[in-house]
């Protein structure tokens, strides 16, 4: 049986004590959740994880951390770095998105390091070994794709990003509207093409059912990706991402009845004045299943400091009831993230999600800020680095005050408006 269905049997599960525990909140409130569809545990039945995470309605905002390779840069050291890196900042889950060297090898190696759970997308691999064999991306199999995503799924994967909601009327849709930036997910533009390639349909659409037959095999959680996500202001809330939404709402219900765990992917790039209603119909639509956003990104101008341009819009997504971020770091749009970027973009999407975990009542939120505050007022700044969300930071920040300035910083100096004296 899967995680829902025993929910659904009331059956006693060690995933949920375990998510209970952690988010200090009853099994009961966990257990019906989980059945309803509104909280997701991602854990293949082939992985043996130590920390366990619910992403839901109600729960302590999630963050994930994307890794892996390009073809231009291969280095598995390297990724298990950014990994190590990632979850001692904090990350809830981590994506492997490579699409260079040995992909199986690569996957084994993050799944035997990770702490925590690990998601993939699986039509990067399908499309790898296409243009392996001199195709072209739109020549995607579905048997191929299907074999990867079994592959994969056995592999101990958690949580897969498909693209369902990417059909032959939501394409005719894009094509017929336009768009400044056109289908941004690569996922995504992967399916356009073979679609206005072929004629023929996605598969993951049109084959959904084998879909929810290989992740109630492995209990892998779907995660519905918006394959029409804007990739710039221009293109937000438009035709195109409302179509592909809505059908991914009908997919999620079709998902629950199998016993099926789903969460639904949101955008992207949304001016501020639109992501509250881009999270009030994702809700709507998506019968409220878990909400994964990319930040959002709410201006398109900030190369370099798009962690922040995301922090902004992920906070306030968050607050009106996004569950789950998926990080962005300061080379998105430039390169590939290096440790450094890994490490930033992780903390700024976790501040995202504090903020918003204050605003949302999330126990526990409001009162590590008054921790926080206890101990600044008393100057005490080791316990000032335990509670803050980056020690790391903050102790190389207070090594660089002189012997003298250890009491107070340089700001202020001995005009601390904290000193009693």
């Amino acid at each position: 049986m899967t995680l829902m269905e025993d929910a659904r049997s009331k059956k006693v599960n060690d995933l949920i004590k375990a998510a209970a525990q952690a988010e200090n909140l009853s099994e009961a409130f966990i257990r019906e959740s989980v059945a309803a569809g509104t909280i997701v545990i991602p854990k293949n039945i082939n992985r043996s994880l130590k920390k366990i995470v619910a992403v839901g309605a109600g729960l302590k905002t999630k963050v994930n951390a994307n890794i892996g390779t390009s073809p231009d840069h291969i280095d598995l050291a390297e990724e298990l770095q950014k990994l190590d890196t990632a979850v001692k900042a904090g990350a809830d889950a981590v994506m492997d998105l490579s699409t260079g060297g040995d992909l199986t090898q690569i996957r084994k190696e993050i799944l035997s390091a990770s702490q925590v759970q690990v998601g993939t997308v699986p039509i990067y691999e399908a499309a790898c070994r296409t243009v392996a064999k001199g195709k072209k991306v739109s020549q995607i199999d579905s048997e191929l794709l299907f074999d990867v995503i079994e592959e994969q799924a056995e592999q101990g994967v958690d949580f897969i990003t498909v693209h369902c909601g990417i059909n032959k009327e939501t394409v005719e849709i894009l094509n017929r509207q336009g768009r400044l930036m056109g289908a941004v997910s690569r996922g995504g533009s992967f399916l356009v093409k073979s679609i206005n390639a072929t004629g023929k349909e996605n598969p993951l659409y049109e084959q959904y059912d084998r879909l929810l037959e290989i992740a109630k095999k492995y209990d892998v959680t779907l995660s519905l990706g918006d394959g029409f996500r804007p990739g710039c202001l221009f293109d937000a809330s438009d035709g195109s991402q409302i179509a592909e939404l809505s059908i991914l709402g009908e997919l999620v219900l079709i998902a629950r009845a199998a016993g099926v765990q789903a969460m639904i992917e949101g955008p992207g790039h949304i001016p501020l004045d639109q992501v509250e209603s881009n999270v009030m119909l994702a809700k709507r639509l998506g019968h409220n299943a878990p909400l994964y956003f990319l930040g959002p990104l709410v201006t398109d101008i900030a190369p370099g400091y798009d962690h922040i341009t995301s922090a902004i819009g992920g906070a306030l997504a968050a607050a009106k009831g996004v569950d789950f971020i998926c990080y962005v770091t300061p080379a998105e749009h430039l390169r590939l993230p290096d440790i450094h970027d890994v490490h930033e973009g992780v903390i700024a999407a976790r501040i995202a999600g504090h903020a918003a975990d204050i605003v949302k009542g999330v126990r526990g939120a409001k009162e590590n800020d008054n921790e926080m505050s206890k101990w600044r007022k008393a100057r005490n700044w080791e316990k000032q680095k335990e509670v803050c969300i980056d020690p790391i930071k903050f102790a190389k920040e207070r090594a660089k005050l002189p012997p003298r300035q250890k009491d107070v910083c340089t700001m202020c100096g001995e005009f601390c408006s904290m000193r009693d004296e």
